[in-house]
């Protein structure tokens, strides 16, 4: 059995989780959350301790049921610290000119393209903008905040040379050195 998934997940006040099936259910003060279990996984609640439990059956896989095991352990857990303190990435824009408006619900980024790049949020993600160059994608579900904080960064990744673009706040960014000028003569003779 995967030895992370052994512990058992410590379910905070104010949470309430619901089992249904194959399907778990976890409601916070900052909302909901569901997640439908691999087979061969069972969930259960004692006291304020919540455990994923392996279910061996007749032609049960132990490499994969283990591999699973720890998956949804790691899977509940997040969803429990979604629903009660959310997720949040912060991203750094780079660039002269370079900046970011929400306008309508829809980010803007204004990114030195002849066009300024418009993307849609995803339900249950928010952004907001300090300075104009630091952005915070925010939600509940992990996935949807680092994939949406991927997503921004995919439109212009840091440039080797001068390190502008879009890159995560502290990331460290190696630049490369650029051409020098000829030392020899012309000709190379």
């Amino acid at each position: 059995m995967a030895r992370i998934a052994k512990k058992p997940v410590e379910i905070p006040q104010g949470v309430k989780i619901k089992s249904e099936g194959n399907r778990i259910t976890v409601e916070g003060p900052k909302g909901s959350l569901s997640l439908d279990l691999m087979p061969g996984m069972k969930v259960e609640t004692k006291e304020k301790n919540l455990l994923v439990i392996p279910v061996e059956g007749d032609n049960a896989d132990f490499k994969a049921l283990n591999a699973s095991h720890g998956l949804t352990h790691a899977l509940v857990k997040n969803m429990i610290l979604g629903v009660t303190a959310g997720f949040e990435k912060k991203l750094e824009i780079q660039g002269v000119g370079y900046r970011a408006s929400l306008d309508k619900g829809k980010l803007s980024m204004s990114l030195g393209f002849s066009h300024p790049v418009v993307m849609d949020m995803p339900k249950g993600v928010t952004v907001d903008i300090e300075k104009q160059t630091l952005l915070t994608v925010k939600g509940i579900d992990k996935y949807l905040v680092g994939e949406m904080a991927a997503k921004i960064r995919r439109v212009k990744p840091p440039e080797v040379y001068k390190g502008t673009g879009i890159r995560y706040l502290g990331e460290y960014v190696r630049k490369k050195v650029g051409k020098t000028g000829a030392t020899g003569k012309a000709g190379g003779k």
